[in-house]
């Protein structure tokens, strides 16, 4: 799955060609705001939260694509979707995903000085959330993968978009440079604080909420809607799929998991605490 390297991170072989597109020919706008991150640090819950904020104009909790429509494919990925982009900035749609680190964006995406939107959790967690998630698109069993393989190649760099802090610390530095147009959010910080962190984002985004808009409820609204329990029982997101037509579809479900803080306490030994401290 992992198939070509470039600026110190590993890509899987199919985005590779449609990534180096990206960094070719992609114009990003000043109204763009990038949804960056990781995988498996929490990238479904803020393309949810944001796509939301987004569209409540145009749709309220009882009518939101979200129902219907995994947030995955509400919200296109720069390595996956250029044409959709492309289509989306006819009508003024601004979000765009990425797992790139920082310094594989095209060139467009800082000069333009869009708004990025930067997500990162316990690494703990996301080894776990990581290790099961390819566990189950390869369909393997669990001897057949262990644990402690995933946690020595993770340790390691060896995964997708490269080592986990290099990551981090490329847009923290980036943030560091200019640090007006990116949004650093912590996972744990919004699972107990939800409410304070949406209305972060829906301000920095530019699609703040009104006195009106808090005084009916409607941050409360939006955080139903995109709630863990909410997305993961509904049926798209239990029998759907990602890109079915593509040569690599994925079941909507791996995409929800446990949403849970400190699950890797299952898994971790004495060994593998020592060495992420």
């Amino acid at each position: 799955m992992i198939g070509s390297h470039d600026r110190g991170f590993w890509n899987i072989q199919e985005l590779h060609e449609e990534s180096l597109l990206a960094k070719k020919t992609f114009i990003a706008q000043p109204s763009d705001v990038f949804i960056c991150s990781y995988p498996k640090t929490g990238t479904t819950w803020l393309k949810a939260l944001a796509f939301a904020i987004v569209t409540r104009k145009n749709f309220d909790e009882s009518s939101s694509p979200l129902l219907t429509t995994l947030p995955h494919d509400c919200v296109p990925y720069l390595e996956k979707d250029l044409k959709q982009i492309e289509e989306n900035h006819k009508t003024h749609f601004p979000l765009v995903s990425t797992h790139l680190p920082h310094t594989a964006l095209p060139r467009s995406i800082v000069s333009s000085n869009c708004k990025i939107v930067y997500i990162y959790r316990n690494i703990k967690d996301v080894i776990v959330s990581y290790y099961h998630y390819l566990r189950k698109y390869f369909n393997a069993r669990v001897e057949d993968a262990p644990f402690e393989e995933a946690f020595n190649e993770f340790y390691q760099g060896i995964s997708w978009c490269g080592p986990y802090w290099d990551h981090i610390l490329g847009y923290w530095q980036a943030s560091h440079d200019d640090g007006s147009n990116i949004l650093f959010l912590k996972y744990e910080d919004m699972k107990q604080d939800t409410a304070s962190n949406v209305k972060r984002l829906a301000e920095f985004i530019g699609h703040p909420f009104s006195k009106e808009e808090e005084n009916a409820g409607v941050i409360e609204n939006v955080i139903k809607l995109c709630s863990f329990d909410n997305l993961s029982n509904l049926e798209v997101n239990k029998s759907g799929y990602h890109r079915p037509d593509g040569p690599h579809a994925v079941e909507n479900r791996l995409f929800f998991r446990k949403a849970k803080d400190g699950d890797w306490r299952e898994y971790f030994t004495d060994e593998m605490i020592k060495k992420n401290r």
